[in-house]
């Protein structure tokens, strides 16, 4: 099946890019980066996956190529496409939710966790506060509805609770970490591995 060999492709591809997660920002390494989501994107189109799914995954691989150019608008732009793509992942959440009375205790604590990894970040972003915040409250959001996804779509749990992982990480190398602090190549490494695990079982989960 074509969309099972582009998802394939796209582990390879992902792979392949691990051992240069802490190089030079290149052109090179920028494509190599943007690569294996967006054969994951094509996969889904392919494979006639919902749309919200391929769009989710089409933004993504933007806010992967913008994430690997240097500056603050680049940042600030990879924020936003991957702020959309979350968007796009919880509607497409929301309409399979199951969300038992029992769920409101992992959901409060899910909120908790949200609030107070904002109010520890804050001091640190300086400008990008608000965006920051923004983009906490989203994906806290994608991590609720996920919670209803438990039973009927574990894959997809999964997927987010990596995102979220992937995303506290990539926090800490931004805002807290230092360019030579002695944790930074493999928290480099921990953000991609996490991350396309979180992409691969969304996929999988939710459409593919």
């Amino acid at each position: 099946m074509l969309s099972g060999a582009y998802f394939a492709a796209g582990i390879v591809a992902a792979i392949l890019y691990l051992p240069r997660t802490n190089s030079q920002p290149r052109w090179k390494r920028s494509i190599r980066k943007t690569l294996p989501v967006a054969l994951f994107a094509l996969a889904a189109g392919l494979g006639n996956a919902p749309v919200l799914l391929t769009t989710a995954l089409i933004l993504s691989a933007i806010g992967d190529l913008a994430l690997s150019r240097p500056g603050t608008r680049a940042f600030l732009v990879g924020m936003i496409a991957f702020a959309l793509a979350h968007i796009a992942y919880i509607a497409l959440m929301v309409p399979q939710v199951d969300m038992p009375v029992l769920m409101i205790v992992p959901v409060m604590a899910l909120v908790m966790f949200g609030v107070s990894t904002e109010r520890w970040l804050a001091p640190h972003t300086g400008e990008l506060r608000m965006p920051v915040r923004a983009y906490v409250m989203v994906i806290m959001i994608m991590g609720i509805a996920a919670l209803g996804l438990i039973e009927v779509r574990p894959l997809a749990f999964v997927g987010a609770l990596l995102f979220v992982v992937s995303d506290l990480v990539l926090s800490l190398e931004t805002f807290v970490m230092g360019a030579d602090h002695r944790r930074r190549i493999m928290a480099g490494k921990t953000i991609w591995v996490t991350y396309i695990a979180a992409q691969a079982c969304l996929l999988l989960g939710l459409g593919l």
